[in-house]
């Protein structure tokens, strides 16, 4: 397994690292936080401008026909800049489709998927939906970008369906949530018509696989973040005449922090290449970095208010902006403790 990027990954990682830290401001995430949690132009502007929004589509549809180390790459340099951009549910989405759709849901869709036209949002029925004529009745809680979704993906124990949120039968309740640039919504579908795509499981296991990726990257990216910013404001910062940076205490903090990022960054791209290469330990690499990547996150952003002092508390400072999207990403699409369970299942067996 390689982990060193090729060129044209680091010149991918380069070109989005730069298109985000340009156009992903606070100013932007803010604004987008304000309304639907949705910034379309920064969105329209990624899929036009790099041809990235369809990263792991097969080329013969539009796409740019990479794999899943090439999604993280995206993820992290987004994740980073806390971008308001739909990037986990069309992920999630065109993977499912590109694994698990017919020909006919293929051709009409994934091109659409890597122009950028289509908003996505994935849900997991925990009930399984009441299936008649084509058309699903389910409640589905917790959707991430529901409310600006024009495609919802739907997954259960038994099946996998595609909704077009603007049909008949749809009903999306809007929630004010903790991480406003991914707010979560309440879809009520009552006889909605719904296409179900060809290979249930084959979808499952291939929107699962990239929202981990992308869930797993985005915390490394924002981790990341927390740490260069941290850093600067410790050269910055001046108490009893020296930086702060410069206290044992405060260097401590920062080193933790280096390493368990460190730490993470393994995780991701192990995850990454396992399922890139169809490695039998994908499923154990994929829970692995979901968990670990949370709870670093959770962990950095936490670090970088108290070690940025009062004013890293204040809504005027972006501390809280990452703070609040790794508390989301940490129970999103399973907490740490399950992927835990789901770790100690694969590697003990019944023992587990």
């Amino acid at each position: 397994m390689e982990f060193a990027f090729t060129d044209e990954q680091t010149m991918i990682g380069e070109a989005v690292g730069g298109f985000f830290a340009e156009n992903a401001t606070s100013e932007r995430t803010r604004a987008a936080m304000a309304g639907d949690g949705l910034d379309r132009a920064l969105w329209t502007a990624f899929c036009a401008e790099l041809g990235l929004g369809g990263a792991t589509i097969p080329e013969e549809f539009g796409g740019a026909g990479l794999g899943m180390v090439e999604l993280a790459i995206v993820a992290e340099a987004a994740g980073s800049r806390v971008a308001a951009i739909p990037l986990l549910g069309h992920a999630m989405t065109a993977q499912a489709i590109v694994d698990g759709g017919t020909p006919s849901q293929k051709q009409k869709w994934l091109p659409r998927l890597a122009a950028g036209e289509v908003i996505c949002a994935v849900a997991y029925a925990l009930d399984e939906p009441n299936e008649q004529g084509g058309a699903i009745s389910t409640t589905l809680q917790f959707v991430p970008h529901g409310g600006a979704a024009d495609l919802l993906f739907v997954a259960s124990v038994k099946g996998a369906w595609l909704v077009e949120l603007g049909g008949q039968g749809v009903e999306v309740e809007r929630h004010v949530t903790m991480d406003q640039t991914r707010p979560l919504v309440t879809v009520r579908l009552s006889g909605a018509p719904a296409d179900p795509l060809g290979e249930a499981k084959a979808a499952h296991y291939g929107a699962w696989s990239a929202g981990w990726i992308c869930l797993a990257a985005e915390a490394l990216g924002g981790a990341e973040e927390t740490l260069a910013r941290t850093v600067a404001y410790s050269l910055e910062r001046v108490q009893f005449g020296r930086a702060i940076g410069s206290f044992q205490a405060y260097k401590h903090r920062v080193a933790d922090m280096k390493v368990a990022i460190e730490q993470a960054r393994s995780a991701v791209y192990w995850a990454a290449c396992a399922v890139d290469e169809h490695s039998p330990d994908a499923p154990l690499a994929l829970h692995s970095a979901k968990a670990f990547c949370g709870d670093t996150y959770f962990e950095c952003a936490g670090h970088m208010i108290q070690l940025h002092g009062g004013i890293g508390f204040t809504w005027e400072h972006d501390a809280h902006l990452f703070f609040k999207r790794a508390t989301s990403i940490r129970s999103m699409q399973g907490s740490s403790d399950w992927h835990r369970e789901r770790i100690a299942r694969l590697t003990l067996g019944e023992a587990a």
